[in-house]
Order: structure tokens, then C-alpha cells, then sequence
């Protein structure tokens, strides 16, 4: 089954992926820029993304003057403050991805990383947890809509037959900035426990800023695809609507794409957000420092990055032998495994951070896929639109998910929120059996 057709794509397209390709040097000027440019905007992505990830517990102990990150209230406010995030990022993937199909990707690249870098930064000015919340928010808009914006540049730049690897490399630029994350946590962490100075988390949000400065290089340097150019004045006043993913052979890869990625994000985030407090409140690290517990909290979580990257080139490797459908059908799989072999009983610290969350985040290379498998489902002038559409409208089911899944902090059991969430992922298996293989 081959992904459908637009009446709106033109007859005949330019020949920037037409060229006998072979390797990075064969590249022209203007492809390596646009590979830069979307590796740099996801790797920054990774690191603005997972920063109140790490330090969500003790941001918002302080900032609602509770005496211990076990507090329900803190545990209730952080996981609205995510929601809020993921809500961001399902809205910013359709609103800048749309800007992306009328004005062009270098230009919406840049939008979306000046917003996510300033209101990630604005964060460390909040004072209240729902300060916190709109600048999570606001941020949450850019990441969204990189994520479109960059996947569809390279798509449209880059050889079609080195999607796959392609995949991997982006999905990788994205863990590279999470471990950047961790790296600021654990330093920070470390610095004021040599101090003998109280930990403040809100210090962490301004290395967020840093990506502001790569705007400029992007808008000197970047220049718009042929493709894009080419189908745009191809188009003319029939600029394709958002209501076009709706409409003729679109519609059923929408609703499919959709529901894939509404289901295994959910249980993805659910999995980022709370493993880290199932984790916090083993009883086995209840005598734990506060600035121990960060710190093994920012240890296990860089582990579970580090080997996603490894799971990144297995998927990869998993859609150039068996095509990205079926690829995706053995990560999910995977990942299904994974999640109830880490929370269907019990397990000590060390087993959970040094096997069975690392486990997790090999499998979590189907994500990567996401990046080079979706784009191509679309016609050019819907591509972002819908590609940025169907992932992150996702977000909005994680978004519940992670409410939903915070209401068993209330018993205090992590683990059995973990375990229900990794149910998802058959769910998710069913639905990528149905979706179609984009073209070689």
C-alpha cells in the first residue's frame, strides 16, 4: 500500500534528490546547510525540551513552598505544568507547520526556535507554578513546530533512498540535547552540593536560551527547497487548506497517523515524565539527600538517552531491511515488552537504572523513524501541515495521559501507572499495521 497522491502536487518536480548521491561529500552546499540547520534546531529541541522534565519535583516544590516533592500538591501542579507543555507542542506543530507550507521552512524554522529558546529562558524568572505553566507552554509552541518544519526540510532536500539513516542521525540530535539537559541538572546539582548552597532548579532554564543564536546563521545561510519553491508557485492561489487532510485519499492516512502517534506518545511521555518520580520515591532511597536523589535521577535518565541513540540506527537499520511499517511494528512490539518486564513487579534501583529503563529507551528509536516516515505521506504544500497535524496532535492525548497517569500518584504508585501506560504501545502496533509505506 503506497502512501495517496494530492490533485494538487505537480506533474513533474525538480531534480535536487535526482542525482546519483552516493555519500555526505556528493551533497550540495545548500543540502548540507539544510541538514545542519534541522539536526542543530532538533538537538536544541532535546535540551529545552527535557529541562523541566529533570527538575519538575524540586522547581515546583519551591516555587508552591512545600516541604518535600512527595507533596500531592507539587505532584498535581507538575504533571498540569507538563500537560500544558504537551498541549503547547500539539498546537505549535499545527500552527508554525502550517506557516512552514505558506512562507517556507528556513523562515518557520527560525520563528520556531526564537520562541522556544525565549520562553524557555523566561522560566527561570517564574515565581509562581502557573507562571511556570504559560512559559512551558509558549515554548512548547516552538518545539512543536520545529519538529515538523525540520523533518520536512530534510525530506526535501536529502536523497529519498537514506531516509532511514536519516531518521536516526535527527532522532539522534534530539538525544545529544536531552543528554545536554542531564549534563546541566547533574552539574548544577553537583556545584551547589560542593557549595553547601540550596538547590535551585530555576538555574538550569537559562541554557535554554542558547539556541536563539543559531537564527541568524539559519536566515544568512539556509535557503528555501526547490521542491517547496517549486510546488508553491505550482500552486499559485490553490494553496492547499488544513481541511485538505481530511478530504479524498488523504483522509484515511490522517485519522491512521494520527491514532499511531496519539497512542505510543502517550505512553512514551507517560514513561519520561513519571518514571523519574517512581523513581524518587523508592523506599530504598528515602534516606537519600535531596541532592543524591537528583543526582541518580539525572544518571538514569542520560542512560536511557544514551542507549536510544542506539535504538535509533536499529530502527534504521529495522526500515531499510523490512520497510518503516513493519520497522515500527518490531519497536513498538519492543517497547511493549520493555515496559512490563520494568513495572509488572517490583525492582531495586540498580536493576531499574542500569537495565530495564535503559531497555526502554533502546526501543524508543521508533520515534526517530517518525522524522522521515510521516512527511512523506503528504503532498508538498500539506506536508508540514500534516506531518506536524498528526504528531503532535498526539501531544494532546499524552497531554490527558500524563494527567490521567499523575491521579495514581494520589496511592502513591508509580509503577502501576508505568505498567497501564505500556499497553498502549499494542494499540500502536495494530494501528501502524494498517498505515501505508511512503515511496522509495
Amino acid at each position: 500500500m503506497k502512501a495517496p497522491e494530492s490533485r494538487n502536487a505537480p506533474k513533474c518536480k525538480p531534480d535536487a534528490q535526482g542525482r546519483d548521491v552516493r555519500r555526505l561529500r556528493d551533497l550540495a552546499p545548500a543540502q548540507l546547510k539544510s541538514g545542519i540547520a534541522a539536526w542543530l534546531g532538533w538537538m536544541f529541541d532535546g535540551l529545552d525540551m527535557h529541562l523541566y522534565t529533570l527538575v519538575a519535583a524540586p522547581f515546583v516544590m519551591q516555587l508552591l513552598q512545600a516541604a518535600s516533592p512527595a507533596d500531592p500538591a507539587v505532584k498535581s501542579k507538575s504533571s498540569w505544568i507538563q500537560a500544558a507543555f504537551l498541549v503547547g507542542w500539539a498546537l505549535g506543530g499545527g500552527f508554525y507547520g502550517r506557516i512552514g507550507d505558506l512562507l517556507g521552512r528556513s523562515r518557520a524554522l527560525s520563528l520556531t526556535i526564537l520562541t522556544y529558546a525565549a520562553f524557555t529562558g523566561l522560566s527561570f524568572v517564574a515565581q509562581t507554578w502557573w507562571q511556570l505553566l504559560i512559559f512551558r507552554f509558549l515554548a512548547a509552541l516552538g518545539i512543536g513546530g520545529e519538529w515538523a518544519i525540520g523533518s520536512s526540510l530534510l525530506a526535501e532536500t536529502w536523497p529519498r533512498r537514506w531516509r532511514p539513516w536519516i531518521a536516526a542521525v535527527l532522532q539522534t540530535g534530539v538525544n545529544i540535547g536531552v543528554l545536554g539537559a542531564c549534563l546541566t541538572v547533574y552539574t548544577l546539582a553537583t556545584i551547589t552540593g560542593r557549595l553547601g548552597v540550596g538547590y535551585q532548579p530555576r538555574f538550569v532554564f537559562l541554557a535554554g536560551i542558547l539556541p536563539a543564536l543559531m537564527v541568524f546563521w539559519i536566515r544568512r545561510h539556509v535557503p528555501e527547497p526547490e521542491e517547496w519553491q517549486f510546488a508553491r508557485a505550482s500552486a499559485g492561489a490553490n494553496t492547499p487548506r488544513l481541511i485538505d487532510l481530511f478530504h479524498g485519499d488523504v483522509f484515511g492516512t490522517t485519522v491512521k497517523a494520527i491514532f499511531v502517534c496519539a497512542t505510543s506518545l502517550t505512553g512514551w511521555w507517560a514513561f519520561l515524565f513519571w518514571h523519574a518520580q517512581h523513581l524518587r520515591n523508592l523506599p530504598e532511597l528515602a534516606t537519600w539527600s535531596g541532592t543524591a536523589r537528583e543526582q541518580l535521577v539525572s544518571q538514569a535518565f542520560f542512560l536511557v538517552i544514551a542507549v536510544s541513540m542506539a535504538g535509533n540506527f536499529f530502527g534504521g537499520w529495522l526500515a531499510r531491511r523490512l520497510g518503516f511499517r513493519r520497522g515500527m511494528v518490531v519497536m513498538f512490539a519492543g517497547m511493549f515488552l520493555a515496559m512490563t518486564g520494568a513495572f509488572f513487579e517490583s525492582h531495586d534501583y540498580r536493576s531499574l537504572v542500569w537495565f530495564w529503563f535503559p531497555l526502554v529507551g533502546f526501543f524508543s528509536g521508533v520515534f526517530g523513524l517518525f522524522t522521515m516516515y510521516l512527511p512523506p505521506l503528504f503532498p508538498t504544500l500539506l506536508r508540514t501541515t500534516g506531518a506536524g497535524f498528526c504528531y503532535n496532535i498526539g501531544r494532546l492525548a499524552s497531554a490527558a495521559g500524563t494527567v490521567v497517569f499523575g491521579l495514581f500518584s494520589q496511592v502513591g504508585d508509580f509503577r502501576l501507572a508505568l505498567l497501564y501506560a505500556g499497553f498502549l504501545f499494542p494499540l500502536a502496533l495494530f494501528g501502524a499495521l494498517l498505515l501505508p509505506e511512503p515511496e522509495a
